[in-house]
C-alpha cells in the first residue's frame, strides 16, 4: 500500500525531473499538495492525460467548477493566483472557451506565422551578433540573457506592439508570474504591477492603434458586438499571449541548446543531415517540456480513473483540482521504453504533450516552433566551436511551472 499522504510539490522546482519520477512511482494519477496546502491530482501518464484533456466533464474554470475559488478560500497572496484567476481562454469552458479562442486564433494562422519568418531571421542574427562581440570582450557569455530570452521576447513585442520602454517591466512581471515560490508580497506586487503595465498599454493603443495584435484584440473588445470581450477579458487575453507567448519558447531554446551541448554525438547527427533540426526539437519537446506543470483543471462530476484508462478505484471527485504533469508524462516509461529519460534525435516515438493537447493546445505552438527551427541552426553555424563554460548541473529557475535555467553560460569558440 502506497503513501496516502499527498506528495507536497517542491515549490522552488530544484529537481523537477526527481519529483516527476516520485509522481510517476505513485502511479498515473495522484494526489499532490501545491503551495500553501492546495490540493490537487497529478496526472503524469500520456494517454490517461489525453484523455481527460478532451473530456468536457473536465474545466478550467474555477469560477463554475472548484469550490474552494467560489468559496473565497483561494487568495490573491497565493503564488498560482494569476495562474486561476486570469479570464481568458485559459480559464473557460465549453462555449465561453470556443468565443475567446475565435477571438485569437485568427492572429496565429498558418500564413500569419509563415509570414514572421523573415523578420525571425534578422533578429536572430542581430542578437548572434550581439554574442559574438560579447564573446570578444568576456570569454563567457549566457546564452539564456543574450539569446534564449531576447528572440521570443522581440518577437512577441513587435507582434502586439509592445513600446520599447515596457519591455522591461513586462518581462519583469511576467517572470513574476511563474515564480511559484514567491512571498505573499512579491505576489501581490506583480499583480498589481502587471495589470498597471498592461493598462497602460491598451489606452496607448486606444489612443494610437497600430498594424499589431494588442490593437486587433481592442477593437476586438470594442467592435465585436455579442462575442467581444470584456475588458478584464481583454487585459488577461495580452498577460496570456505576452506570457505564454515568450516564456515556453524561451525556455525551448534553451533545452534545445543544452541537450545538444551536453550530448555531442546527437548534435553530430543532426550537423550530419543524419537526424533533423525538427528531430532535435520535438525530442526536447519531450525530454525536457518548458512547462513541466500546469496548473489547474477541475472535474465537473466524479471521474472514475478506470473509465479514462487508468487506475482502478481511482477517483478524481467533483470539483477536485487537477495538475497536468507534463514533465513527468514527457519521460513516462510505459510509453517511450526503459530509456524515457534519454535525449535521442533518432527516437521513433517522440510524440508529446508539452504544447498541451485537446481544445487548449497552445495556439502559439507552430511560432515556437519556427522561431527554435530558426534560432538553433543559425547558432551553431556560427559557432562551431559552442561549449559549455562549466560542467555539472546548471541552476533552474525557480519554479515548478517553468522548466528552464537561470543562466546557460558558454564559450563561444
Amino acid at each position: 500500500m502506497g503513501d496516502p499522504r499527498p506528495l507536497v510539490i517542491d515549490a522552488t522546482g530544484r529537481d523537477i525531473h526527481a519529483e516527476a519520477a516520485r509522481i510517476r512511482e505513485r502511479g498515473p494519477v495522484t494526489l499532490v499538495e501545491l503551495p500553501d496546502g492546495v490540493e490537487a491530482w497529478a496526472v503524469s501518464s500520456p494517454e490517461l492525460l489525453k484523455r481527460l484533456l478532451t473530456d468536457p466533464r473536465v474545466s478550467k474554470d474555477p469560477r463554475r467548477h472548484w469550490p474552494r475559488w467560489i468559496n473565497g478560500e483561494i487568495s490573491p497572496e497565493w503564488p498560482l493566483f494569476t495562474w486561476v484567476a486570469v479570464q481568458n481562454m485559459f480559464t473557460a469552458y465549453g462555449g465561453e472557451h470556443k468565443r475567446l479562442r475565435a477571438l485569437v486564433a485568427k492572429a496565429f494562422t498558418a500564413r500569419r506565422t509563415a509570414a514572421l519568418q523573415p523578420r525571425i531571421e534578422e533578429i536572430t542574427k542581430t542578437l548572434l551578433d550581439g554574442l559574438e562581440e560579447a564573446g570578444r570582450r568576456n570569454s563567457v557569455v549566457d546564452l539564456r540573457e543574450g539569446f534564449c530570452y531576447p528572440l521570443p521576447i522581440q518577437v512577441i513585442s513587435e507582434l502586439f506592439g509592445l513600446p520599447e520602454e515596457q519591455g522591461e517591466e513586462l518581462r519583469a512581471v511576467v517572470d513574476g508570474i511563474f515564480h511559484t515560490s514567491a512571498e505573499p508580497e512579491e505576489v501581490m506586487d506583480i499583480y498589481t504591477r502587471l495589470y498597471a503595465a498592461l493598462g497602460e498599454l491598451v489606452a496607448l493603443k486606444r489612443r494610437s492603434p497600430g498594424d499589431d495584435l494588442a490593437s486587433a484584440l481592442i477593437a476586438a473588445r470594442d467592435d465585436e458586438g455579442d462575442t467581444r470581450l470584456s475588458e478584464q477579458e481583454l487585459l488577461d487575453t495580452l498577460v496570456l499571449m505576452v506570457s505564454a507567448g515568450h516564456e515556453t519558447t524561451v525556455n525551448l531554446i534553451d533545452n534545445a541548446i543544452h541537450l545538444l551541448l551536453t550530448h555531442p554525438e546527437q548534435l553530430a547527427q543532426v550537423r550530419s543531415g543524419g537526424a533533423s533540426w525538427d528531430d532535435a526539437i520535438e525530442e526536447a519537446l519531450r525530454v525536457q517540456a518548458p512547462v513541466a506543470s500546469l496548473p489547474l483543471r477541475y472535474a465537473v462530476e466524479d471521474l472514475g480513473m478506470e473509465e479514462f484508462g487508468g487506475p482502478a478505484g481511482v477517483v478524481i471527485g467533483k470539483g477536485e483540482a487537477i495538475l497536468a504533469a507534463y514533465a513527468a508524462a514527457g519521460r513516462d516509461p510505459e510509453k517511450y521504453g526503459a530509456d524515457a529519460d534519454r535525449f535521442d534525435v533518432a527516437r521513433a516515438d517522440k510524440e508529446h504533450l508539452a504544447f498541451g493537447y485537446g481544445v487548449h493546445f497552445c495556439l502559439g505552438a507552430p511560432l515556437g516552433r519556427l522561431e527554435a527551427r530558426i534560432a538553433l541552426p543559425a547558432l551553431f553555424d556560427r559557432f562551431p566551436g559552442l561549449r559549455l563554460a562549466k560542467e555539472g548541473e546548471l541552476e533552474p529557475v525557480d519554479s515548478f511551472i517553468s522548466n528552464g535555467h537561470r543562466a546557460l553560460p558558454a564559450l563561444l569558440s
